[in-house]
């Protein structure tokens, strides 16, 4: 593609001078989407340009002309049940406290490579009371990703590339406990399946019930041993702050809330 350079404008008093736009001339698997709007580290701008510069990002400029008090950015998820609701929120320059129930905790974008040059961090994950899933070590936190994915191998059900449990297994399954700087975050049982209403969504059978936590696909130890992706954000608030190389997590009244409903098999959850 090409490289632009226009003024944007995201909503009321955010408008951007001078941001640069990467126009495709051509794009695969971008079905009804017609742009992306990336908020990474300015770093993974570097290279994609035949200047080979980086390219600033929004936030950055926002924050270089002043429109926003810092280089950061909150981001608050529903948790979703159905394909055509408006569930997110952006803050760009600041944190929405009114939609946090505690403090937010930071933790430095981790010295580990390659997860360093993302929105990386350090963090242990216990499923239950003790059994230990991923003993301190270095992975990602994207809202770009869907699912939550470890460096495990598993065998997974091959329409979607989900695991799979029975009802009875999911009466029987403990949170995840994420250990990330002096906090430890639940991801409840309940925040752990996909939503059954929206199974056939992505081509699965509207009677099982799917895990979202998924294989990496690749073996521990490379330095990038998870993602924290969508499904995980959307229990917690997430900020990520440029100035201050680190990124933050609160709890929100989506952190333990039972958002699907009722997960009898053959019934639908009951949405909010």
């Amino acid at each position: 593609g090409s490289e632009f350079t226009d003024t944007v404008t995201l909503g009321k008093n955010l408008t951007i001078h001078n941001q640069s736009i990467g126009v495709a001339s051509t794009a695969q698997g971008f079905s009804d989407v017609d742009g992306i709007l990336g908020i990474g580290p300015v770093g993974l701008t570097e290279g994609t340009l035949s200047s080979r510069k980086p390219v600033p990002t929004v936030t950055d400029n926002l924050a270089s002309q002043g429109t926003i008090p810092a280089n950061s950015i909150g981001i608050l998820y529903e948790p979703t049940t159905g394909t055509d609701i408006a569930n997110g929120e952006l803050t760009f320059g600041g944190i929405d406290t009114a939609k946090i129930t505690g403090e937010i905790s930071f933790v430095p974008i981790t010295q580990t490579s390659p997860a360093n040059q993302y929105w990386g961090i350090d963090q242990t994950i216990t499923y239950g009371t003790g059994t230990k899933i991923l003993s301190k070590t270095a992975g990602i936190v994207d809202t770009g990703t869907t699912l939550l994915l470890l460096a495990t191998g598993e065998f997974l059900d091959q329409t979607t590339g989900l695991l799979t449990i029975t009802q009875t297994q999911f009466n029987n399954l403990k949170s995840l406990f994420f250990e990330i700087g002096n906090v430890t975050y639940e991801l409840t049982a309940n925040a752990q399946i996909w939503p059954r209403s929206q199974n056939e969504a992505i081509g699965g059978d509207p009677n099982k019930i799917y895990l979202v936590t998924a294989d990496l696909g690749i073996d521990g130890g490379t330095g990038l041993d998870f993602i924290d992706g969508f499904v995980f954000l959307q229990r917690f608030y997430s900020v990520y702050d440029t100035t201050n190389a680190q990124v933050g997590l609160a709890t929100t009244q989506f952190t333990t809330e039972c958002a699907f409903g009722s997960f009898n098999m053959g019934q639908s959850p009951v949405e909010k």
